[in-house]
């Protein structure tokens, strides 16, 4: 793998994490009854971790010599509780295959702090699909 395939891996991280964070905080102004108390401040503060997160890659992706992109990928917001959650929970499943993903190419390349710096972004991930799966069995 070349260092272009993985700058073009870390846009593909950008435009998620900008993507969930635009998706995650509608859904946070969205939600209405008695179960919207229990989730939305967590959706909001999940969303501002993923608005950091993609200002990480992209702090990342420049210093390797890349542009970071400015298009998320396409949101899903849903309109009803269950169809949100699950959509947050593929989306969540997605990060983390694609940050396994990376991080195994940034390893092999010896970017050892693109990896690094992956290892805790996905870490985040995984705690964020855990609480939309518990959630899903809630709903």
């Amino acid at each position: 793998m070349s260092s272009k395939e993985l700058l073009d891996l870390l846009n593909k991280a950008i435009a998620r994490e900008l993507q969930v964070s635009i998706q995650y905080m509608w859904q946070h102004v969205q939600w209405k009854g008695v179960k919207a108390f229990a989730v939305t401040d967590e959706l909001k503060k999940i969303a501002i971790t993923e608005m950091k997160h993609a200002e990480m890659i992209a702090e990342r992706l420049y210093y390797l010599g890349g542009t970071p992109t400015t298009q998320p990928d396409p949101i899903k917001v849903g309109e009803k509780l269950r169809e949100m959650i699950e959509q947050d929970a593929r989306d969540e499943e997605y990060a983390i295959r694609l940050y396994k993903q990376i991080i195994q190419k940034a390893r092999e390349l010896g970017d050892i702090t693109t990896a690094t710096l992956f290892e805790k972004i996905l870490a985040d991930e995984e705690e964020h699909h855990d609480f939309f799966t518990s959630l899903l069995e809630e709903i």
